[in-house]
């Protein structure tokens, strides 16, 4: 079977809604050699992708009737949601472990792996995103309870933005609404990276957007991942009937 860097879901859909998920998984291309060097066990940690979070994307998708792509390969193998001058684009250690499938992966190694895995996946995105000019990109992703040597994080979900917040903020209100849940805003991580993926993709557009990221432990499964997704689409779909026109 020929490798893609992408898997799409629903690609036919004439739905305003694109679900995206840049750490879908940990796969490493053949072109590799299919393993970057660390154990089985590092593999499965949320330094190689976001667990749970490709399921939650496709019922998310499906609940939506939208659309959803997919990363096909490990954020260690190239970082789809950096831009590509970042840092961080190229992890040599990532909370505490040494990658050496990227130990010596210089200039000329990371510009191979920017076109046959990072570009590929971006236009698809945007081909994806500029066929109606509606489109709202809602990016799902996952975190860890606790980093190593840092105290744990109290948030079962948490909504990102930038400068454009108009679908987060009624999505927020909406989330804070729910009695089980602890909600944070730009919790964990920052919402805005120049040239991440909503960065490019929905900011540089004027596109609706919003980033949700979800405690990894709480979507380990395929029912629990089925079930974040059938709870979060009529939120989403509510706080969307909220931005003003």
């Amino acid at each position: 079977m020929t490798y893609v860097p992408f898997r799409t879901y629903g690609a036919e859909t004439d739905s305003r809604w694109l679900v995206t998920c840049d750490h879908a998984t940990n796969t490493v291309p053949p072109d590799l050699g299919g393993t970057l060097g660390l154990p089985d066990a590092d593999m499965a940690r949320h330094i190689a992708f976001d667990p749970g979070a490709a399921g939650v994307t496709l019922a998310l998708a499906r609940a939506l009737g939208g659309s959803a792509i997919l990363g096909n390969f490990s954020r260690l193998v190239i970082d789809p949601n950096r831009g590509e001058d970042d840092p961080t684009l190229l992890m040599k250690l990532y909370d505490g472990s040494v990658i050496p499938g990227n130990r010596h992966a210089g200039p000329e190694e990371k510009a191979r792996r920017l076109d046959a895995y990072w570009r590929p996946y971006h236009a698809e995105l945007e081909r994806l995103a500029a066929r109606r000019d509606d489109t709202v990109i809602v990016a799902v992703h996952s975190f860890t309870r606790q980093l190593r040597g840092r105290p744990s994080r109290p948030w079962h979900v948490g909504i990102l933005h930038g400068y454009d917040a108009r679908l987060a903020d009624p999505l927020i209100d909406l989330l804070e609404a729910e009695p089980d849940l602890v909600v944070g805003r730009n919790e964990p991580y920052s919402g805005h990276l120049p040239g991440d993926a909503i960065d490019r993709h929905a900011l540089h557009h004027g596109r609706l957007n919003v980033l949700i990221e979800l405690r990894n432990d709480l979507i380990a499964d395929e029912r629990h991942q089925q079930a974040w997704g059938e709870r979060l689409a009529p939120l989403l779909q509510e706080a969307l009937s909220r931005v003003a026109p």
